[in-house]
């Protein structure tokens, strides 16, 4: 290729991006703590409690909450003899922080939070042998993918609480993938930029939130049956990189009637009476319904099935509260989109279905799938109810019933340095981590905005120059072991202020008699999970253990990004330049996971090395984001109704309030749980206002506006169903404002708001 030169305006744009990353360099320099973690004062700041009042037709009530705000250890419960498994089931918020941070998915400049749609929760099962001799955790966690830190402290935890009862061996974490919960909660480096710092607030809510369901979990175990059900969901998915899919080979193609793996297996969970406890799913499909314009807080359309199906099996109780708990897991998801309509470009209306999703005008960056739905709400809903649907029916005719031994295997594994054999006579080896030049052109999902395009296999020099002379050059070992990928960041030879990807990661297996559960640190594209699920099986077929089911649970433990095959490695598409141990990422999992298998099936799991310990980063970069006092307009107090709710509303219509409002990452300052708003039916009968709805409800939206000089406000829409009783309404607002006197620590005061009472009628 001829050497490129670069024109005056290119000449120009280098400079002011050089000069912008050395002062961005700088200030983030002053913001890195030299001990520990702290953020803006926090050890200072208190929450204070206040009363407040309210008009006529009212009565004093607490925000909602959605489980016990203290954790607690109780013994073990008395165990018995009887076919099955004790089972405890347990689901508590991890929400966090819902404004003045980044949305976790997309990496869109600018995608923040501003409020919330849906709460997040964490949702523990806990199934032991009836002789409590083994014992396995998994965990369905409403967040973009688990962190390292994440489990670490997690794991922590709960070795202070429970001892050596649940470790690293049986605790199985894993996301669900939604795309819109907040982020802040990672210590690698690459994950930290884009977080914009490391968000303590947000961290603390989601570990405190997986510690409590565990623990409702241990406390709720009672004896009971699993059964298992698999079934076909229609009509809820596509492969979004279906010429990446045609690399792999034609005959092991036949073998399959899609380019997605449409089955769903659901296990049922009831106690010794038949009664309903709970349910896991394993479907895959990305929870990317709701798309990068998004500024809400939700868990997208997999947090919508289980939303329905907590609703269908809690009658009577607000979202979040009651004790079936149902999980949608993640698993092989890694090219397969919900967006079922497929690829136009945005502004000529035409398919961009090609090898480069690219658009004849504006390239790249105009190719976007679409939903099914009117807009992004209501595509989250069709495919929420399609899973939902299948679930239920799958639910429902469950008879196959799992029994048999628990058995867990683990492994901390360097993912840079595995030697694979790939026959009797050839090895290879994965690489140190790179992210390709395709990474940075997103996917129809969510594109990557800088004109860069999927299938990229040779460098741009202008993006090659910036990163060289920023980063510095990857290495010719490393450019040599990634190829064909062309490498955009060296991120394996990138250590400041922390190295920028891992390389110790999980590697795990739990096993419920004939059911294997592979705990994959990534997101495997269709055909790297079914050929990790045959390995997986033959191994155990192999060593003895005939007709296991395995299941491919996804974002577990540790993110890694993408799993792509070695055929589709060679085009780099977005999954393939994500794919960041190299060529033979997929078939290093596959030696190391049949080895999980074979341990587990000859009962040598004793034997498994341990492996190398991953590290826990103490010294992070802060958020960028400052934290500012809350002011309220002149005459006006926080709370106050701004624009009010209309007389009368009928249903299918939206209620509308506007109130006087605060910064909501105030009331993300304690690990108290909240809600932001409230729907209530006035009883005639009680004479008492009645919640019908939270901040959890489907129905509800909460938006944060910010202003200027600490001035924002809230807008609570309520969107009425066509199911709503009739009667008298009111929608109610709380809040938390921050205080902060000249030298002294900033407190946090609650507030609470509420509409004029309204007519629900026909």
């Amino acid at each position: 290729m001829a050497k490129r030169t670069f024109s005056s305006l290119e000449i120009f744009l280098i400079f002011l991006l050089l000069l912008m990353t050395a002062i961005t360099v700088a200030l983030l320099t002053l913001l890195f703590t030299t001990s520990g973690i702290s953020e803006n004062n926090k050890d200072s700041s208190t929450i204070q409690d206040t009363s407040t009042t309210q008009g006529p037709l009212s009565t004093q009530q607490p925000p909602v909450t959605h489980g016990p705000s203290k954790t607690t250890t109780q013994g073990p419960p008395v165990f018995q003899n009887f076919s099955g498994y004790h089972i405890g089931v347990g689901r508590a918020d991890c929400t966090g922080q819902v404004a003045d941070i980044p949305l976790m998915g997309y990496a869109k400049a600018g995608q923040t939070a501003r409020g919330i749609l849906t709460r997040l929760y964490s949702r523990a099962f806990i199934l032991a042998e009836p002789d409590a001799s083994k014992r396995v955790v998994f965990v369905s966690i409403d967040i973009g993918m688990v962190s390292q830190r994440v489990r670490l402290e997690v794991l922590r935890r709960l070795q202070n609480q429970y001892g050596d009862l649940y470790t690293q061996e049986n605790v199985v974490l894993s996301g669900t993938h939604t795309h819109s919960g907040p982020a802040g909660y990672f210590q690698y480096t690459i994950f930290v930029l884009s977080s914009e710092g490391f968000s303590r607030r947000t961290f603390e809510f989601i570990v405190d939130g997986i510690v409590k369901s565990i623990d409702m979990a241990h406390r709720n175990l009672k004896p009971g049956r699993i059964f298992v059900n698999k079934g076909n969901v229609e009509g809820a998915q596509i492969n979004r990189s279906p010429y990446s899919y045609l690399q792999n080979p034609l005959s092991e193609r036949n073998r399959y009637s899609a380019n997605t793996d449409k089955e769903m297996l659901v296990l049922k969970m009831v106690d010794l009476n038949g009664e309903d406890l709970g349910l896991i799913s394993w479907f895959a499909v990305h929870p990317v319904s709701m798309n990068n314009t998004n500024h809400l807080v939700n868990s997208d359309n997999v947090g919508y099935v289980s939303y329905m199906f907590e609703q269908e099996k809690n009658k009577g109780e607000l979202p979040g509260q009651g004790p079936f708990v149902a999980a949608f897991a993640s698993s092989n998801l890694g090219d397969v989109s919900p967006n079922i309509l497929g690829p136009h470009c945005i502004n000529t209306g035409e398919s961009c279905d090609n090898f480069n999703s690219f658009c004849p005008i504006g390239g790249s960056d105009m190719c976007m799938a679409a939903g099914p739905g009117k807009d992004m709400f209501d595509s989250t809903r069709i495919i929420g109810d399609t899973i939902y649907q299948k679930a239920k029916e799958l639910y429902d005719i469950a008879s196959q019933e799992i029994l048999g031994p628990l058995s867990a295997a683990h492994q901390w594994v360097n993912m840079t340095d595995v030697t694979v054999q790939l026959n009797s006579t050839h090895t290879a080896k994965t690489c140190k981590p790179a992210l390709g030049h395709s990474f940075a052109a997103g996917t129809i999902d969510g594109v990557g905005g800088l004109n860069f395009t999927q299938g990229a296999t040779e460098g741009d020099p202008f993006w090659d120059s910036i990163r060289d002379q920023l980063l510095g050059e990857p290495s010719n070992e490393t450019k040599d072991c990634h190829k064909p990928k062309p490498i955009l960041l060296s991120t394996g030879e990138m250590s400041r202020p922390h190295p920028w990807h891992p390389e110790i990661v999980d590697v795990q297996i739990i096993t419920l008699g004939s059911l294997v559960i592979a705990a994959v640190p990534g997101e495997p594209t269709t055909m790297s999970g079914r050929r990790l699920r045959e390995a997986i099986q033959k191994e155990f077929e192999t060593s003895g253990r005939q007709n296991m089911t395995v299941v491919i649970a996804g974002l577990c433990n540790v993110y890694t990004h993408y799993i792509a095959t070695y055929e589709e490695y060679q085009v780099q598409r977005y999954e393939a330049a994500s794919t960041i141990y190299g060529p033979h990422t997929l078939s290093a999992y596959i030696q190391l996971f049949r080895g999980l298998a074979r341990a587990i099936a000859t009962d040598t799991v004793a034997n498994l090395s341990r492996g190398p310990e991953p590290p826990f980063f103490s010294q992070l970069m802060l958020p960028l984001t400052s934290n500012q006092v809350d002011r309220t307009p002149e005459n006006t107090t926080f709370g106050d109704v701004l624009h009010p709710a209309k007389p009368e509303y009928q249903r299918g219509e939206v209620a509308e309030v506007m109130f006087v409002g605060a910064n909501p990452k105030n009331s993300a300052e304690n690990l108290t749980d909240h809600t932001f708003l409230t729907v209530e039916k006035y009883e005639n009968t009680s004479a008492m206002w009645q919640i019908v709805h939270n901040d959890a409800s489907w129905d509800t939206r909460f938006y944060w506006h910010k202003g200027s000089s600490g001035q924002s406000n809230v807008t609570i829409e309520w969107h009425i169903a066509g199911t709503t009783p009739l009667g008298l309404y009111r929608i109610r607002y709380f809040g938390h404002n921050r205080k902060q006197n000249f030298l002294q620590p900033a407190v946090f005061l609650p507030f609470q708001g509420a509409s004029a009472p309204f007519w629900v009628t026909t």
